[in-house]
């Protein structure tokens, strides 16, 4: 298996500074601001039926403070919010809410079109297209704890910043 790439979610610095790998990866940036923490935990580049493709799952913890710049997942990624709630913005595209277990006919919590900003709490999910341009802030007092399935084109980075 490869290494991982870089955070999944994440703020274009620590993308560039930071490599993969099975270990955590951190940093705070140069003004001190906090910025997410992730550890791969588990990946393979043979996907059958998606040639090209890496298959990574990923927790993703960010801080209180922490912000994560504008962005997009050259592939679709799955997320899910475990603790904290997550404010959301939406540049480009659209991302539904969901709240509930995948195969059991989750409800629709909101949805968050281009140019809105919501939030995504505990035991809500989102599906995120390589199309979706997307930010996003911790504003709480606690971390959010994130789970990510992610099938990315081969050899991708896991975030790819975007300049507005």
């Amino acid at each position: 298996m490869r290494a991982a790439a870089a955070l999944l979610l994440t703020v274009p610095a620590l993308l560039a500074s930071c490599g993969g790998g099975d270990s955590e990866t951190s940093a705070t940036a140069a003004d001190g601001t906090p910025e997410a923490e992730r550890q791969a935990l588990a990946q393979t580049d043979r996907v059958q039926g998606a040639p090209d493709r890496d298959l990574i799952l990923s927790r993703v913890e960010i801080p209180p403070g922490a912000v994560l710049d504008l962005h997009r997942h050259r592939g679709t990624q799955v997320a899910r919010i475990e603790s904290g709630t997550l404010t959301y913005t939406v540049e480009h595209g659209k991302v539904v809410v969901r709240r509930g277990q995948s195969d059991m006919s989750p409800g629709v919590v909101r949805t968050i079109e281009a140019g809105q900003t919501g939030t995504i709490g505990a035991g809500e999910w989102i599906v995120e297209q390589p199309s979706d341009l997307h930010r996003a802030t911790n504003e709480g007092d606690e971390a959010v704890i994130v789970y990510l399935a992610t099938l990315l084109e081969a050899r991708a980075p896991a975030a790819t910043p975007v300049d507005r």
